[in-house]
Order: structure tokens, then C-alpha cells, then sequence
């Protein structure tokens, strides 16, 4: 069985339509509490992070992930991510920048707190509403899938 990309962050940061993009796919978006399996991701619900009760869902998810996507809305800065939280996770985790376009001047402030949450570079920044940086994305994935 193909191991899949875990997708995690807050609410509105971009992980239902960064995993249809990554499934190839334009699955209709919309908020839920589940856990959405697709082709090669696992979009998980934002309220799994905004919950310190509910991380123990997301290690126990992981467990099936080959990759854990961290996403941070460069536009919406909220601390949901605690110190060192990607050191939970036994896979790689990759930090993501989300809407880029909305929020360049929080780029570095963003950059800060994934190395707070643990995560090493490189980092990728996308804008969602272009797909900018989503091949560079696809592309370190494709090549991490290689070297497995």
C-alpha cells in the first residue's frame, strides 16, 4: 500500500485545496470534522490542531502518513503549533507557507515559527489562488518518494 501525505493546519489555511491539487483532483471544498482520505493525502480537519485534546488524532493518524505537510497562512498569523511539535510525528514533516500572496511580509515571521515548531528547511511558499510554488512542492515530494 502507498503510504500518503499527511496535510495539517488551522482553519481556512489552505489544506483541502492544497491536497486537491496533490490529488490531482478538484473535490468540492468544504469544512468538516473528518478526516478525508484521497488518492495521496490525508487532509485532516483544522480543529485537530486548534485542539490540544485532539493531537493525539493526528500522531495516530500519521502513523499511516509517508510525509507530514505543516501548513502556516502567511496571511492569518495564529499560534496553533506548539514548541517542538513536529518532533511528535516519527515521518518527515515539511513546513508549508500558505497564501503567500496575501501576506509576503509575514514570510519570515512564518519561517520563525516552523523553526519553533521543529520543522527544518526547506520550507515552500505557495499561493494557493495560482498555484505559485505548488510544483516546487510536488517536485521535492516526487523526490523524496524516490529515495524510499
Amino acid at each position: 500500500m502507498k503510504k500518503r501525505i499527511m496535510v495539517v493546519g488551522p482553519t481556512q489555511a489552505g489544506k483541502s485545496t492544497l491536497a486537491n491539487l496533490l490529488n490531482d483532483t478538484n473535490r468540492p471544498l468544504r469544512k468538516t470534522q473528518d478526516v478525508i482520505y484521497g488518492k495521496n493525502t490525508i487532509d485532516t480537519p483544522g480543529s485537530y490542531i486548534e485542539n490540544a485534546s485532539m493531537y493525539k488524532y493526528l500522531i495516530a493518524t500519521a502513523q499511516t502518513a509517508s510525509h507530514v505537510l505543516i501548513l502556516l497562512d502567511s496571511s492569518r498569523l495564529v499560534d496553533v503549533y506548539p514548541p517542538g511539535f513536529a518532533k511528535t510525528f516519527t515521518c518527515p514533516v515539511i513546513g508549508v507557507i500558505t497564501k503567500n500572496d496575501l501576506g509576503q511580509e509575514n514570510v519570515n515571521l512564518c519561517t520563525q515559527k516552523l523553526l519553533n515548531i521543529g520543522v527544518s528547511q526547506p520550507y515552500f511558499l505557495v499561493s494557493l489562488k495560482d498555484n505559485q510554488g505548488v510544483g516546487a512542492l510536488k517536485r521535492h515530494l516526487h523526490l523524496l518518494e524516490q529515495k524510499e
